[in-house]
């Protein structure tokens, strides 16, 4: 049966029925807690997948409807339509008792939340499901995975684009077509509980105003404050700490709510306080002066030097050990500074034998003619643009053989998906309950002895003979793009996922860094419950229990910021070695071909992993898979990049 005849009606699909309430919202802007809704549609489904009702409608924003040019929504067009406060009711009783299902459907839930809560209305929504994270676990053999592009692989007839009501009689096609891709492959669906993340708690902060400076180091005996001096404040003072705070901004200065070894001085009116700040500036030998002495200072700010002016250096490449986070890898040009131990031991992923691909130098990359092109050289392997799921073995064993997939140029699949053209079956893997469907759907299935030297047959339809994403080896980089030679994509993305019987809490988390590997401002961790940083250019979407998103507008970031650094951590005593492989893709947006993958394996006791850097080099940007662990905590990572962490 082909997908542009398959029958509308899911009442076979017992594991997959639920009262669904699918909704597209068109909007002024990107940003929830600032911008307004300006249509919404609201399509209800039953559990067989036929359509219960409807209901869409203009709304009146009370401010400028944005890009015109995206959604056709002049300020004419809206004038006299109601606003959200008038419809909220009828909205909220469409989705009561419904699972709300959008395409990117975060995106259309922060702004639901944000709508009902300035009409002083709760959104009745407890569950959600994203058409785009159920169509990542499903693979489909498409470029993309854009609302318009599934619509035409699954034979669903699209209108007009950007048009609410259009679009989710759009997303009803796109549903009923997903569930039975799941259900024939037997994937459980991602299904993601919606806590209330709009609480006041929650709210993401005014963006800060950043150091425009680069940090010069630390206040020496009797010597001047510099512009990009980082200074922490602790104690009481004479002074409100807020004026403190702001004179010191006003003057060039960064100031921070921590205390880290690249603390320029720490003001304090009690030498032998026992805050945290002071203890941490005693162990790091900071400087300490009293308030009396910073306002003197404040008067005779020396010039800095901007960031836009500083040098911008590429990191090293992943190294074998595992640095604590505030060390600095040692490279070729010379000496790592002296390392700070970590709260606990750190572990190398140490892989195994098998050997991975050659990453090119750095003068390799930069002699590149095309610099929008991966850095590191393409494996051409017998494997290539295949993708192999590992079922059984040990631990070291599951490790070698995802490792030699790699090496041979496939990407190694944690998940049964449409995607995965071979299956590579180790001791005990013949008790893994995906086996049976695996051979209902007529997978190749070989043993270990097949990696050795690998024959297989032409492309099965499930690559569609689509381009593969770039397979990253541990520490492997790629350069991000530049489309029309203008600069790097405005938001780009890093999605983790992991084996969808995970049973153990996984947090996904980015740090925002400047020069000296640190956050600027604790705002600048982001995390479940701060999930965008202030100014809004990195955000953590919540697409399903095993995958998350980190997205960085990259166009937008300050000058300060050189790297973001995407981690997971595990909530509780389960490691990374009971968790097994992490897979990475990274693209430009949420649903657009990715540029790179990896998989991310051999953890053995850690429970805080980095897993990608995005990083700056010269002007434009580039895209490292890290793999690193370490045995400490969430807490203790945060703090090794200077973020004040309070229980």
């Amino acid at each position: 049966m082909s997908l542009a005849s398959a029958p509308s009606d899911l009442s076979d699909l017992r594991d997959y029925a639920f009262e669904w309430a699918l909704v597209d919202v068109e909007t002024s802007g990107l940003v929830p807690r600032r911008d307004r809704v300006l249509s919404v549609a609201v399509v209800t489904l039953g559990p067989d997948g036929d359509q219960t009702g409807e209901f869409s409608t203009l709304l009146d924003p009370g401010c400028d409807p944005g890009p015109v040019h995206v959604h056709g929504l002049t300020a004419e067009r809206l004038r006299g339509a109601p606003s959200f406060d008038q419809v909220a009711e009828r909205v909220g009783a469409l989705l009561e008792g419904r699972v709300l299902v959008a395409h990117n459907a975060q995106f259309d839930y922060d702004f639901l939340a944000h709508e009902f809560a300035r009409a002083r209305l709760r959104l009745p929504v407890a569950r959600r499901l994203c058409t785009l994270a159920l169509n990542r676990r499903v693979d489909p053999p498409t470029d993309d995975l854009r609302l318009g592009t599934l619509a035409a692989h699954y034979g669903v007839q699209q209108l007009k684009a950007h048009d609410a009501l259009d679009d989710t009689r759009v997303l009803a096609g796109v549903l009923r077509a997903s569930l039975r891709q799941a259900a024939r492959l037997e994937l459980p669906l991602p299904l993601v509980t919606c806590p209330p993340r709009q609480d006041p708690q929650f709210a993401p902060k005014p963006p800060k105003t950043p150091c425009a400076f680069r940090n010069p180091g630390r206040l020496t005996p009797d010597g001047p404050l510099v512009q990009g001096m980082k200074v922490a404040v602790t104690g009481e003072t004479r002074t409100a700490r807020a004026d403190l705070v702001l004179r010191g901004v006003a003057a060039g200065l960064n100031m921070m709510g921590s205390v880290s070894r690249h603390t320029s001085a720490l003001v304090t009116n009690d030498s032998a306080a026992d805050s945290a700040k002071a203890r941490r500036a005693r162990a790091e030998g900071v400087p300490v002066i009293d308030e009396s002495a910073f306002l003197r200072l404040l008067g005779d700010v020396r010039p800095g030097t901007s960031h836009e002016g500083s040098a911008i250096l590429e990191p090293a490449r992943a190294p074998q050990s595992v640095p604590t986070p505030e060390a600095v890898p040692t490279s070729e040009a010379g000496p790592a500074p002296e390392r700070v131990p970590a709260p606990e031991a750190a572990h190398s992923l140490a892989l195994p034998a098998v050997p991975t691909p050659r990453t090119p130098e750095p003068d390799e990359a930069a002699a590149s003619p095309n610099p929008g092109r991966q850095r590191a050289a393409r494996p051409r392997g017998p494997l290539f643009g295949r993708r192999v799921l590992v079922l059984g073995g040990t631990h070291p064993e599951a490790v070698a053989a995802r490792t030699r997939v790699v090496e041979l140029g496939g990407a190694a699949a944690i998940n049964l998906s449409a995607g995965v053209t071979d299956v590579v079956v180790l001791d005990g893997g013949h008790a893994d309950r995906r086996l049976a469907r695996i051979t209902a759907l007529l997978l190749p299935v070989h043993d270990a002895a097949w990696l050795v030297a690998p024959v297989v047959t032409e492309a099965s339809e499930a690559g569609g003979g689509r381009a593969a994403a770039h397979v990253l080896p541990r520490g492997g980089v790629v350069d991000l793009p530049l489309p029309d030679g203008r600069g790097p994509a405005d938001r780009w993305t890093v999605t983790a996922s992991w084996a969808q019987q995970t049973a153990c809490e996984i947090d996904v988390v980015a740090f925002v860094l400047d020069e000296d590997e640190q956050v600027s401002f604790d705002e600048d961790f982001v995390f479940y419950g701060a999930p965008e940083n202030p100014g809004g250019t990195v955000r953590l979407l919540s697409d399903g229990p095993t995958e998350q998103t980190v997205s960085v507008d990259l166009a937008m970031l300050t000058p300060s910021a050189r790297k973001i650094v995407v981690a997971a951590a595990i909530d509780g005593s389960p490691t990374f070695g009971d968790v097994g492989a992490l897979h990475i893709v990274s693209g430009p947006g949420n649903s657009a071909a990715a540029l790179a993958q990896a998989t991310l394996d051999a953890a053995t006791t850690e429970r805080t992993m980095l897993l990608a850097e995005i990083y700056r080099r010269g002007e434009s940007w580039r895209l490292r898979a890290v793999g690193q662990g370490y045995d400490h905590d969430l807490g203790a990572l945060a703090q090794g990049y200077g973020v004040d962490v309070t229980d």
